[in-house]
């Protein structure tokens, strides 16, 4: 039973607020009452207050908004569970547990800080340790290197930089650390950037993102020969991008040698709660110093990062930070006290061990696909799975690898990476569009390039990844692979085809994922540069709506957002049985009659206002010549009515038409004579393409038949024309003695009656018609 009533209210209170904040099923007069006023602007402050109900629904409709941006982050809210309620009410508690008295408060943070480090040193294998919880997952490494300073300079409290500055410190990283990572450091030390020295990976042995142990070697004797101290290297338990893990035996023995401090950080670390840890990883126990992020590891929100070190001496850790004499700041490992309690070890290891299986299925699938290139340090087990679309250049069709040694084809072969780099960040964001469980993301590599990269550690937790979520992002895998594909090997054809059409332009953009850019070329007459740009910005316009309303799979659009071409056709990913040929024809096609139909409403309105002017004048000379008939007496009002009513002056009706196609001024007498208007010339017809290809039924455009699709690998030449002319010329083939089917009697009985009709009408004499001709007529027409 709950003694202190205040925790139980507290607990209530959570739980309620929790519900109202996770609820996204808002009814419609929430909805009227929230639209009263914009919730990003600033207000002023309520004398009266407000209740907690009302907070909490100014929170919600804060944090459920609108914009379909958070999306993803509701999506991340519904999977915290129960043991995230628990980090959150951590919180709670250490702002309740802060008003306790001295004594009180000193006993119970140092319970629960002694209990949080116990249990992590026993779960990741660190004997002996201590532990500082930090918001920021650097300030861990911050507060090291502090500790390391004071330990190595001695008067380092009294003299400060001058120690420094005497005997310069140095700092190494890896150079597949996270980015900024040195900087930080100095900045927050205050030391030059040359105290900072970034170790490359190896280049001819092992693994491309380990730590070259032998160039560090000689990296720190050149270091201590020109009178430097090497201070402390940072290594990797599974670097930031592919995952991988640096030597940390050897290295720790170099460290051993130069009496430098080992710090390790990585999300590999996570493995050392399993009952097998491969060697790599389990040398890490052997370092001096650790950073967890149990967060995104066991899926709590709003829990520190915990940095767990050995050192003997508590002034000195007190000196850098790493423990403080205020009990409040040890309050910062309540929500984890609370939160590793709930899971309990076995639901630890439980979920470490799940994200583990789950990028094992990962690569086992990967293993059996075709042009997927993965890039992990350990076939059988690896927490991190990097892969990549990647076809070899043997591999592609048979008129580049022929051309392959010409001189012509060294620029496609070196822009190879780049097409290969915009594939992969294409195919990395589909897969995370079609399986927004998975977690998966696009990094990029220093030797592989872009990747898509699967680090469950990070997210699965989080976003609640299953053994099923892993078979669907297989799934989508094995779709994507056939449209790369096909992409990659018909970008070449599409290119030349372009170039051998005139009007069209190829333009080559390396960072569009697609078959390629084309530009239809506006055939300008003396046109100055503006209106030249408008008039193709016009055209290709056009040309894209049309394009985008025939019935095709393809996808055209004008480009990315930022940094593509202007005025521009854009081509999406293909399928092997594109007729690039036709595509490529109907485009050309399609801009002509854009162009055309352009000109002549350009000349139209040029004639029409010249006509109108033209008009203007015959109609001002007509005026003029009534006025003469008419004489001057008719003009004056009262003596011009008189006499039009003794003597009525008929005046023939003149007007004037205007032709548009003849483009010239006509009279209306015609008109008025005939009471009928002339349609003069027929006006020319509309230019249209001659594209309509003969299909098969359900064919759609751009796609070749199913004959030339098979032979699509071996030749392209066979048209989709020919084979339906093939199919026409088989009946006309066939023997003498074959036997015709139901459909081809039946029309040659019917041609013989038509025959036989056209015959009897020929002759001319209805009137002399037996009953029985006039039965056989009768049924010629039935059946016609």
């Amino acid at each position: 039973k709950m003694v202190d009533p205040t925790l139980a209210e507290m607990g209530k209170n959570l739980n309620e607020a929790m519900k109202m904040l996770e609820d996204n099923q808002r009814k419609a007069e929430e909805e009227n009452e929230k639209k009263y006023a914009r919730k990003d602007i600033p207000g002023p402050l309520q004398g009266s207050g407000q209740d907690m109900v009302s907070i909490l629904q100014l929170v919600q409709n804060l944090m459920h908004g609108e914009e379909e941006e958070e999306t993803s982050q509701a999506y991340r809210l519904q999977n915290v569970g129960e043991q995230g309620h628990m980090a959150l009410l951590g919180h709670s508690l250490a702002a309740y547990i802060s008003v306790l008295d001295r004594e009180r408060l000193r006993k119970l943070t140092t319970r629960i800080l002694s209990d949080t480090t116990l249990w992590l040193c026993r779960l990741f294998r660190y004997e002996n340790g201590s532990a500082y919880y930090h918001e920021d997952d650097r300030e861990g490494l911050l507060k090291i290197c502090r500790l390391v300073i004071h330990t190595r300079y001695e008067d380092y409290t009294v003299e400060g930089f001058n120690v420094l500055y005497t005997k310069q410190p140095v700092i190494y990283i890896s150079s597949a650390a996270r980015t900024g990572l040195g900087q930080a450091l100095c900045n927050q030390l205050g030391l030059p950037l040359s105290c900072m020295c970034r170790v490359p990976c190896n280049t001819m042995f092992g693994s491309q993102h380990q730590m070259d142990v032998a160039l560090l070697d000689r990296v720190i004797k050149d270091d201590v020969e020109s009178g430097k101290l090497p201070l402390l290297l940072v290594a990797n338990a599974g670097t930031p991008g592919a995952g991988h893990t640096d030597k940390l035996g050897r290295l720790k023995e170099l460290c051993e040698q130069y009496n430098m401090w080992l710090h390790v950080e990585g999300v590999n670390l996570a493995t050392l709660a399993l009952g097998y840890v491969s060697s790599s990883v389990l040398a890490a126990t052997k370092c001096d110093s650790m950073t967890l992020t149990l967060g995104s590891w066991l899926g709590l929100p709003a829990v520190p990062a915990v940095t767990l070190y050995r050192h003997e001496d508590p002034s000195l850790s007190l000196a850098a930070g790493l423990t403080s004499s205020q009990p409040v700041e040890k309050l910062r490992a309540l929500p984890l006290w609370l939160s590793l309690q709930y899971l309990g070890h076995d639901g630890i290891v439980e979920r470490i061990k799940h994200a583990s299986q789950l990028s094992q299925r990962l690569l086992e699938n990967l293993k059996n696909l075709d042009f997927i290139k993965t890039s992990v340090e350990d076939e059988l087990s690896s927490p991190v799975v990097v892969f990549k679309f990647f076809q070899e250049y043997s591999n592609r069709d048979q008129t580049s690898h022929a051309a392959q040694a010409s001189p012509i084809q060294h620029p496609i072969i070196s822009n190879e990476r780049h097409i290969y780099d915009t594939f992969n960040q294409w195919l990395g964001e589909q897969l995370g569009q079609l399986v927004p469980a998975s977690g998966v993301d696009v990094v990029e590599l220093e030797d592989e390039g872009t990747c898509v990269r699967f680090s469950p550690l990070m997210t699965s937790a989080v976003l609640g990844t299953e053994i099923q979520d892993v078979d669907q992002l297989v799934d989508c895998l094995k779709m994507k692979i056939p449209v790369l594909t096909s992409t990659l090997q018909l970008r070449e054809e599409f290119e030349q085809e372009v170039r051998r059409t005139v009007g069209l332009l190829y333009i080559e953009d390396l960072s569009w994922p697609g078959l390629g850019v084309v530009r239809y070329n506006y055939h300008s007459d003396g046109k100055n540069d503006d209106k030249q740009e408008k008039e193709l910005e016009k055209i290709n316009t056009e040309l894209l709506k049309k394009l985008n309303e025939l019935e095709s799979d393809l996808t055209f659009s004008l480009g990315p957002e930022f940094g593509g071409q202007k005025n521009c056709v854009y081509i999406g990913m293909v399928t092997e049985d594109l007729d690039v040929s036709e595509l490529v024809e109907t485009i050309a096609a399609t801009g002509r009659e854009i162009e055309e139909n352009s000109r002549l409403l350009e000349n139209m309105t040029e004639v029409v206002r010249k006509g109108i002017q033209e008009a203007q004048l015959q109609l001002q000379k007509a005026n003029e010549e009534r006025l003469l008939e008419e004489g001057l007496l008719r003009q004056i009002p009262v003596v011009g009515s008189v006499l039009n009513w003794f003597s009525p002056f008929q005046a023939s009706s003149k007007g004037r038409t205007f032709n548009l196609t003849a483009g010239s001024l006509q009279s209306t007498e015609s008109t008025y004579v005939s009471k009928a208007q002339g349609t003069g010339t027929t006006p020319p017809p509309t230019p249209t393409s001659s594209l309509a290809k003969q299909r098969l039924p359900g064919q759609k455009i751009f796609k070749r038949s199913l004959r030339s699709s098979d032979a699509f690998s071996e030749t392209s030449s066979v048209s989709h024309c020919d084979d339906l002319e093939k199919m026409d010329q088989r009946p006309s083939a066939l023997s003498p003695g074959q036997e015709q089917g139901p459909f081809e009697t039946e029309k040659t009985v019917e041609q013989k009656e038509v025959a036989q009709a056209t015959k009897t009408d020929a002759e001319d004499v209805p009137s002399e018609k037996s009953p029985n001709d006039c039965g056989e007529v009768e049924e010629q027409e039935s059946q016609r």
